[in-house]
């Protein structure tokens, strides 16, 4: 049993200390998508409370039993909730989640998207060839960040039936709150994986993200993205 206890805060106490030499953070995650759609597994796989002490902590999901959002950025949480059909932010760490992937990361390096970088498989390249070029294993799951006001961009908040048990992703996506945000100032989180489709990553992506609007109106999972001019691409900055 002291095993398993050591194991676990290892785990959680793993952004406050040097993870390996090949790079300067570990994306660590919990749950899998696999679980939810194929088992219907919704329970709890990680307290967000463990993670609260965390600097520089990065962090997107889904709440327990698919009630839910998880958005952390720079160790500030902006998860969001549906309550009487209404979007409600909950700025705690006070939730579980049924899937989380979190990282630390201390410092970022900020890259220009260029205008001709448009649409989501795109920007799915674009991220690629930029972490490679900054000495990003891309072999390894890695986050970044998005800030700019794209031209539009879907999302979703969602709000599981209770009992219902057969999922797919339309109905993750229609279950709660969505719809369409056009040239609204956002910052936007993503994890990038090749490896952990069906895990963290839908299987016809390499990508998850998350946004929120800079007016805080809105947070939750970007299904669609058409970028706008000006955007900024971030990295973890591992020449820092």
């Amino acid at each position: 049993m002291r095993l398993i206890i050591y194991t676990v805060f290892l785990t959680f106490v793993s952004c406050s200390t040097a993870i390996d030499n090949k790079s300067s953070f570990k994306v660590e995650h919990r749950g899998a998508l696999k679980d939810m759609m194929h088992k219907g597994d919704i329970s709890a796989k990680a307290n967000l409370s463990e993670l609260k002490d965390m600097q520089n902590l990065y962090a997107l999901g889904a709440l327990e039993n698919l009630k839910g959002e998880v958005l952390i950025l720079n160790s500030n949480p902006f998860n969001t909730i549906v309550i009487d059909s209404a979007l409600t932010f909950d700025n705690s760490f006070s939730k579980k989640a049924t899937l989380l992937v979190y990282v630390c990361v201390p410092n970022w390096k900020s890259i220009n998207i260029p205008n001709n970088i448009v649409g989501y498989d795109e920007l799915e390249k674009f991220i690629a060839e930029k972490a490679e070029e900054n000495q990003i294993d891309i072999n390894e799951p890695f986050p970044f960040l998005i800030e700019g006001t794209p031209a539009s961009f879907d999302w979703h908040v969602i709000n599981w039936k209770d009992g219902d048990t057969e999922h797919s992703h339309e109905k993750h996506i229609h279950s709660g709150l969505y719809g369409t945000i056009k040239n609204q100032p956002v910052k936007m989180l993503g994890f990038y994986s090749d490896s952990h489709h069906a895990i963290f990553t839908h299987h016809t992506t390499n990508m998850h993200i998350h946004v929120k609007t800079d007016n805080n109106e809105i947070a939750g999972h970007v299904d669609a993205l058409v970028l706008g001019e000006g955007m900024i691409l971030k990295l973890p900055n591992e020449t820092h």
